[in-house]
C-alpha cells in the first residue's frame, strides 16, 4: 500500500492522518477537503467563535510544525463525487482523478435544513466555519428577534449565546421534551429549563410549517398556526450523513457508510472514521453512527489499524462521551440512556442545576449525567460498563 486518500478534512481525517503515521504507515497521504480550510475545532462555532471570543486562528487543529511532520498532500476546496474501489481512483467537482490504493471515507454530514429556507437571506445552519462567519456577522448586526428551530444541543448552544449578546431569542421544539431521546424525559425536562432560567421563550410540541418573508426571513409560521416574529432564524433540526457522493460505488450506505466494528466497509480497502460510520458499538450495543468530538478522536485509531492490517481491528468497549456548554452550564453525558432506563441522584440537586444523576439497567450503571460537576463526573465515568448483552450483539 504505497497512497491513502482520506476524503474529508475534518477532525476525523486529521486524527487518521496521525494515528496512520502513529502506526508506522510511511507512504503518500491525499487529504481531499470540500472546505476551503484546513481540520479547525467545531464545538467552540456554536459558542466562544459565535459571540466573538475566538478568531478563526484559534481553532486550528494542528500547526505548521506538525503538518509537516505528517508530510501530507492537501487538496482543499475540492470535492468529491465518485469514487470507484475497483479502478481505486477518486473523482473530483473539478474533473480532476486522484489514484490512491486505499480510501478512508471521513465526509462527516451536512446540516438538514426546512423547506423555504433556501435563497432566504437571515436563515442560517451551522456546521462550518464558513457557516458560523456569516450567522456570526448577523448576529453582530442586532438582529433583535432570533428564532431557533430545534432545540437539540447545537440549537441549544446558538440559543444561550444569541441571549448573552443581548439578544430575544425563542427555541420551537417539535418534541413535547427537548433531548427525550438522549437523556431521557425527566433530564430533558431538567436541561432544557436551562432556556427558561434565563428568559429564552422555548415552545415545545409544535413543528414549523415554513417561514415568511420576501427576500429576507419576517417570521417564522409554526404547525399550529401561531406566527413568531423573526429577524434572524437558525435551523438546527440534525444532520444527515455526507454519503451521496458513494452512489455507484458498491459500498453499503444506510444512514451512514455501513462498517463492521473495526470501521471496515464492505469492499477491501476502504474504511470509514467519524460521523459518516455507521459501526456496531460495542458498549451500546447498537449499529449506529455518533457524532461526538471524542469519537472522532478515536475511532480513526482503529480504521488506521484495520486499513495497514488488512482485518478488523478490535474496537475499544468504551462509553460514548460529549458535552455542551450553555447559559453557563457544562453538561456532560457518558454512555447510552436507552429508554426506560431511570437516572438516579448521586450528588447535587436539580433546582440548584448542579448535580451528577446515574442510569442504570439490569444491576449496571450504563449512563452518568452531570451538569456543572466534572470532577465527579470524570470519576464515575471511568465506572461506567456495558451490560453484557450489548457486548454479544456488537461483537463482529
Amino acid at each position: 500500500m504505497k497512497s491513502i486518500a482520506v476524503v474529508g478534512a475534518s477532525l476525523a481525517a486529521l486524527s487518521t492522518v496521525r494515528a496512520l503515521r502513529a502506526e508506522g504507515y510511511d507512504g503518500a497521504i491525499t487529504v481531499i477537503g470540500e472546505e476551503r480550510h484546513h481540520p479547525y475545532d467545531r464545538p467552540p462555532l456554536s459558542k466562544a467563535f459565535l459571540k466573538g471570543d475566538l478568531d478563526a486562528d484559534a481553532l486550528a487543529l494542528a500547526d505548521p510544525d506538525e503538518y509537516a511532520d505528517l508530510r501530507v498532500r492537501w487538496l482543499l476546496g475540492e470535492r468529491a463525487v465518485r469514487l470507484d474501489p475497483a479502478a481505486r481512483t477518486i473523482t473530483l467537482r473539478s474533473g480532476r482523478e486522484l489514484r490512491a490504493d486505499a480510501a478512508v471515507v471521513a465526509t462527516g454530514a451536512s446540516p438538514r435544513t426546512i423547506a423555504g429556507a433556501q435563497g432566504l437571506a437571515g436563515v442560517h445552519t451551522l456546521r462550518t466555519l464558513d457557516d458560523a462567519v456569516a450567522l456570526r456577522a448577523d448576529l453582530r448586526d442586532g438582529l433583535p428577534r432570533v428564532v431557533v428551530i430545534g432545540a437539540g444541543f447545537i440549537g441549544a448552544e446558538v440559543a444561550s449565546t444569541a441571549h448573552a449578546l443581548g439578544l430575544s431569542v425563542t427555541v420551537v421544539e417539535a418534541a413535547e421534551v427537548p433531548l427525550e431521546r438522549v437523556l431521557g424525559r425527566e433530564m430533558g425536562l431538567v436541561c432544557s429549563s436551562l432556556h427558561t432560567d434565563h428568559g429564552v421563550r422555548l415552545l415545545c410540541g409544535t413543528g414549523v410549517a415554513g417561514l415568511t418573508g420576501e427576500g429576507r426571513v419576517t417570521g417564522v409560521r409554526l404547525a399550529d398556526g401561531r406566527l413568531l416574529p423573526a429577524d434572524l432564524v437558525v435551523v438546527g433540526v440534525g444532520v444527515r450523513p455526507a454519503t451521496a457522493w458513494l452512489a455507484g460505488s458498491g459500498l453499503t450506505v444506510d444512514d451512514g457508510l455501513v462498517c463492521d466494528a473495526g470501521c471496515a466497509t464492505n469492499i477491501p480497502g476502504v474504511v470509514a472514521a467519524g460521523d459518516v460510520a455507521r459501526c456496531p458499538n460495542p458498549f451500546t450495543g447498537r449499529h449506529q453512527r455518533i457524532e461526538h468530538w471524542s469519537n472522532a478522536t478515536e475511532q480513526p485509531r482503529t480504521a488506521a489499524r484495520t486499513l495497514l492490517s488488512g482485518r478488523s481491528a478490535p474496537t475499544p468497549v468504551q462509553p460514548p462521551y460529549f458535552w455542551s456548554d450553555q447559559y453557563q452550564a457544562r453538561i456532560q453525558l457518558a454512555g447510552h440512556v436507552a429508554p426506560g432506563d431511570r437516572p438516579q441522584l448521586v450528588a447535587g440537586d436539580l433546582e440548584s442545576r448542579s448535580f451528577v444523576a446515574v442510569y442504570r439497567r439490569n444491576g449496571h450503571d450504563v449512563a452518568v449525567l452531570a451538569v456543572n460537576q466534572p470532577k465527579l463526573f470524570s470519576r464515575l465515568r471511568r465506572t461506567l460498563t456495558p451490560v453484557p448483552s450489548a457486548v454479544a450483539r456488537a461483537a463482529p
